[in-house]
């Protein structure tokens, strides 16, 4: 039987935290939500989750609340007594990051070192957290967790290369369990607007050009959600501190995901190329041999099924 327990789950309205929220009350466990709505994409789409999350009428609480704010996350702290943090809010997007590298920073360090402090007075011993395949630049694919990944390419990276190593100081000097978790292009229906596949099924379905930088060639380990989610949640487990990669371990053009899309949206792509951005990854490619060996963890979906899926469960 599975032990219930009580748990705080930062970025509730995200793509991926709405997801693990969904499979967490599912499960029967408690969930406290705390997530801003900042309008970084529609705050529609968001609400939409949210109410999604409601409507599943499990022990659920939810906060609006900023995780930069640390009055509002020790109120938060005070009220509720946690068995383990899902954190998953971030400021994501490699090409944003550019705009307003201040802004990742606050989010993806500040708020973290702000939950990483309320953890420790309130004595939670376990933290999962979510960060990104956008920190193997440079490095040999398939991408290993114990490369040196010590040259980010954007602000965004390097936002959340900073919060890993703040993640590690809280276990070293305080106990703190962590498991971190590098997730790769996930996708799935009523995804983030900015990702590709979801922009790009948008723009194919209702006629308009793609906007893409480079000649389609670059590939990404597309992941779907429900895989990725099933990962997170299975990294719950005591673990000290480890650093695992979340992917689907077989990568695919952008021109090849394209193509799968124009196939089942049954419509032809009109593409507007412009230059490759120098924030951008050529390639992504997850080794995921440790997932599998510390958390039973495959991904189950391929990326015709997942496409699928993303397009019948899209609201147009």
């Amino acid at each position: 039987m599975i032990k219930r327990m009580q748990l705080l789950l930062t970025g509730c309205a995200g793509f991926i935290g709405a997801k693990v929220t969904e499979l967490l009350l599912k499960s029967g466990h408690t969930v406290v939500g705390i997530d801003n709505l900042n309008d970084y994409y529609d705050v529609k789409i968001k609400e939409l989750r949210l109410k999604a999350l409601q409507q599943l009428q499990g022990n659920w609480n939810f906060v609006r609340g900023d995780i930069e704010d640390k009055v509002c996350l020790e109120q938060v702290f005070k009220t509720h007594t946690f068995d383990a943090v899902y954190h998953i809010a971030a400021r994501a997007g490699v090409r944003a990051s550019m705009e307003t590298p201040h802004v990742y920073y606050t989010t993806n360090v500040l708020g973290g070192l702000n939950l990483l402090e309320c953890m420790r007075q309130t004595h939670v011993r376990k933290l999962i957290a979510i960060s990104t395949s956008s920190l193997y630049s440079g490095q040999p694919m398939p991408f290993v967790e114990t490369s040196p990944v010590n040259e980010p390419i954007s602000p965004y990276a390097a936002s959340k290369k900073a919060a890993e190593m703040l993640y590690y100081t809280y276990h070293h000097l305080y106990g703190i369990d962590v498991s971190i978790l590098r997730c790769f292009t996930v996708y799935g229906p009523n995804g983030r607007p900015d990702m590709s596949p979801d922009r790009f099924m948008r723009c194919i379905a209702s006629g308009k050009p793609i906007q893409l930088n480079g000649d389609g060639t670059q590939s990404r380990d597309f992941t779907f959600v429900d895989d990725i989610a099933r990962g997170i949640i299975a990294a719950q487990k005591p673990l000290g501190y480890e650093v695992i990669n979340l992917g689907n371990h077989q990568p695919h053009t952008i021109n090849e995901m394209i193509g799968l899309l124009e196939k089942y949206l049954n419509k032809k792509a009109t593409i507007v190329h412009h230059p490759f951005n120098a924030s951008d990854m050529m390639h992504t490619y997850a080794s995921i041999e440790k997932a599998q060996q510390l958390l039973g963890w495959t991904p189950k979906i391929s990326l015709e099924e997942g496409l699928q899926k993303m397009i019948e469960g899209t609201r147009f």
